[in-house]
């Protein structure tokens, strides 16, 4: 299946109950300029990042126009490229600080769980009821140590045995995303098919890595088959898409999702 673009927005194409909302932010649709604007530097970026050196100002009004599209203020997480999953339905962070982890779900109606990315595979996840979502942040340090399994044992256990289904969001893509021998490393080591998700480079030592494979291989591997997406890669689009590794500066994509 492949995703529909609807504007500024890629919304998902895929077997998610009809009461579960998502889509992902593109670079256009906002108000930010420079390395946060759109492909050539001009006005109408729409960096939803806090933390990325944009304009506060710019980054509130294009918070405002997300908020407009969805039925609450996204969950905002504190990203670390680390394994923790925030439960969005226990009591809130003290003094209203945004939670650490990478990860978050919910089985509330109206909560939107949201993460940011440049490049990082964003991965929305659903159980076949619609009753519970979650989302990750999956880079691949956060991929290598068990983000998604433990997003995916977070949602199962409110699932009531409903099977579970997963869409890959815009990230950087297998030709582009040049690593060292510790990255490839990291991945053999706890499952040797990984080695299928990597080919070499020029330069001895160096391998180009597939996110949207390694993803996919440790979201099948703890029983979730039906996964969708992976269609894009954000450092080969710059008119659609911000990228860290293409840019270094540059702006955030947002991916939410909820229950209506």
């Amino acid at each position: 299946m492949r995703a529909e673009r609807r504007g500024h927005v890629i919304a998902p194409d895929w077997p998610a109950a009809r009461r579960v909302r998502a889509f992902t932010t593109l670079r256009h649709g906002g108000v930010s300029s420079g390395p946060w604007g759109l492909a050539g530097g001009g006005p109408g970026g729409w960096n939803l990042g806090a933390h990325c050196g944009d304009a506060p100002e710019a980054v509130r009004t294009n918070r405002d126009r997300l908020r407009g599209l969805l039925p609450a203020e996204p969950l905002w997480l504190e990203q670390v490229h680390g394994t923790e999953v925030f439960d969005a339905d226990a009591t809130p962070p003290a003094g209203g600080e945004r939670p650490r982890a990478d990860a978050a779900v919910t089985a509330r109606p109206g909560v939107v769980l949201a993460v940011l990315t440049a490049d990082c595979v964003p991965v929305l996840l659903s159980n076949e009821a619609g009753s519970a979502i979650g989302v990750a942040h999956a880079g691949w340090r956060g991929l290598a140590a068990g983000v998604l399994e433990r997003t995916v044992a977070a949602l199962a256990a409110r699932s009531g045995g409903s099977a579970l289904r997963a869409w890959m969001g815009p990230g950087i893509g297998a030709g582009r995303f040049e690593v060292g021998e510790e990255v490839l490393h990291a991945f053999v080591r706890a499952a040797p098919e990984a080695r299928a998700a990597f080919r070499a480079a020029g330069m001895r030592g160096k391998w180009f890595a597939d996110l949207y494979r390694l993803a996919r291989q440790r979201l099948v591997r703890c029983g979730v088959e039906a996964v969708s997406g992976g269609d894009w890669c954000t450092a080969s689009s710059r008119e659609d898409f911000y990228s860290f590794r293409r840019d270094r500066v540059t702006g955030r994509m947002a991916s939410v999702i909820w229950i209506d």
